[in-house]
């Protein structure tokens, strides 16, 4: 399963659920605005408090960097 940790509004987390939409990569949203408990989740996580991230539930992957996570999903597709 991927979690992805994101903000409506941020451009690069705009680009990773289009790449999902537009290739039937199915995410699993955590909207985590600044001051939110799942910004803190991803924090924790994480080490930083930025989106996109995304977790891999199966793989127990963690990223961040929308261009790395397009690549991870196109890879496991």
């Amino acid at each position: 399963m991927y979690i992805l940790f994101h903000k409506e509004s941020c451009p690069f987390c705009v680009k990773v659920r289009q790449f999902a939409s537009d290739n039937g990569v199915e995410l699993v949203l955590a909207d985590s605005p600044t001051g939110s408990p799942s910004r803190a989740i991803l924090e924790k996580l994480g080490g930083k408090s930025m989106v996109p991230f995304l977790i891999d539930t199966d793989a127990g992957q963690y990223m961040y960097e929308s261009g790395d996570i397009i690549d991870y999903l196109a890879a496991g597709k």
